[in-house]
């Protein structure tokens, strides 16, 4: 199951892809728009090519866990995704995800334009792999529960 993530902004949005076995995350590419039917249409040609079945958008709430008007956008965007591409939308707590791809580039000697270019691609790779961590856990503990109750599979 190929799953497709998002990092939201106002000007670019990242985006990543799973391998087919949904285990790992790969960045795909930046999709800069000035109107989101840009963005859009962008992103359900993504879906189409590759398969996807579900769709990851970085939820950047404000760090007391509240909404603000950039979490508002990016609801407004998953929503708009949903109806699109006709695929389930998860949003993933994003919060601090770009500033810690931006520390690590910095740690790593890259150069302000390259860091703009990969910032926001890399960014939807750590929302999509925190999501398939989570999933990974929840799978986890499904077959845990199977094997108490002496399951086969």
């Amino acid at each position: 199951m190929r799953l497709l993530s998002i990092d939201p902004g106002e000007k670019r949005i990242g985006v990543a892809i799973s391998d087919p076995f949904a285990l790992t995350a790969q960045g795909l590419e930046t999709v800069s728009f000035s109107e989101q039917e840009q963005a859009l249409n962008r992103i359900a040609e993504l879906c189409s090519a590759y398969g996807v079945e579900k769709l990851i958008v970085g939820n950047p709430l404000k760090l007391d866990g509240t909404r603000g008007t950039a979490s508002e956008l990016a609801e407004e965007l998953a929503l708009a995704l949903q109806e699109r591409t006709g695929l389930p939308v998860i949003m993933v707590d994003e919060r601090l995800t770009s500033g810690s791809v931006e520390k690590v580039l910095i740690a790593g000697g890259a150069k302000r334009k390259k860091r703009r270019a990969v910032r926001d691609k890399l960014a939807a790779v750590l929302i999509l792999e925190t999501y398939l961590a989570r999933h990974k856990r929840s799978l986890n503990k499904e077959k845990n529960e199977l094997d108490k109750r002496g399951a086969k599979y």
